[in-house]
């Protein structure tokens, strides 16, 4: 190729552009006063005269690339999920147990009273005493779920599951913490469903979603599990 004959001259000549029989001082001082290129010297394997292309050492771009969050697997996301829900169980569960047979001990009471009577009497299982003990227990894993689940994403992205399995909560956009706003919307979306039955088709949704994996909550709250 014409490039590479001009860079075997080049070679040939040598320093200042003189030829091989030139005296010395020839390629002294040739690049100014006679007009010579000063070639320079190439690599193993590389032509004299070319200068390769070196990447940048720290490339912002490639940084930037390697810091964006990536989906993490199901496997993990599950077992940080049982974990943060037997946690939260086991807090509802201080106020429940006790209220609960407090409770059953109350139904059993009116049960014995209206079969003492001999008629057909209806029995309530709901009434003032029963609804009472029930929303303390609905407010106590209201309570257990806003401080073990929203506000930990919200503010670090993870809560004490996540952490564990190297899972962390990020906005699609931002990459950062979702905020308190969405980390609820997820935390009560999940919430019902799971209440409803219908977080098992949730989570089938997240195995064929993509680029992020996301299951329904993550739609709703525009965030994804990343791996840290």
């Amino acid at each position: 190729a014409p490039w590479a004959q001009q860079v075997h001259e080049l070679a040939r000549q040598g320093p200042g552009g003189a030829g091989p029989g030139a005296g010395p001082g020839a390629g002294t001082g040739g690049g100014t006063a006679g007009g010579g290129v000063v070639a320079v010297p190439g690599q193993q394997g590389e032509p004299a005269g070319v200068v390769p292309w070196r990447p940048p050492v720290n490339d912002p771009f490639a940084s930037m690339v390697q810091e964006q969050g990536r989906p993490a697997g199901l496997g993990r996301r599950l077992a940080a999920r049982l974990l943060d829900t037997m946690v939260v169980l086991a807090v509802t569960g201080v106020a429940a147990v006790p209220l609960g047979t407090a409770a059953y001990r109350h139904l059993k009471d009116k049960v014995d009273e209206a079969r003492q009577t001999g008629e057909t009497v209806t029995v309530w299982l709901i009434d003032g005493t029963t609804g009472v003990q029930l929303a303390i227990v609905l407010g106590v894993a209201l309570v257990a779920g806003l401080l073990y689940e929203v506000l930990p994403t919200a503010k670090w992205g993870r809560t004490l599951g996540k952490k564990l399995f190297g899972l962390r909560v990020v906005d699609i956009e931002s990459q950062l913490a979702p905020g308190f706003g969405p980390s609820l919307r997820r935390w009560l979306t999940h919430t019902v469903l799971d209440a409803l039955v219908v977080g098992v088709v949730g989570l089938v949704w997240c195995m064929v979603d993509r680029p992020w994996r996301q299951c329904w909550h993550d739609k709703a709250a525009r965030t994804f599990v990343a791996r840290q």
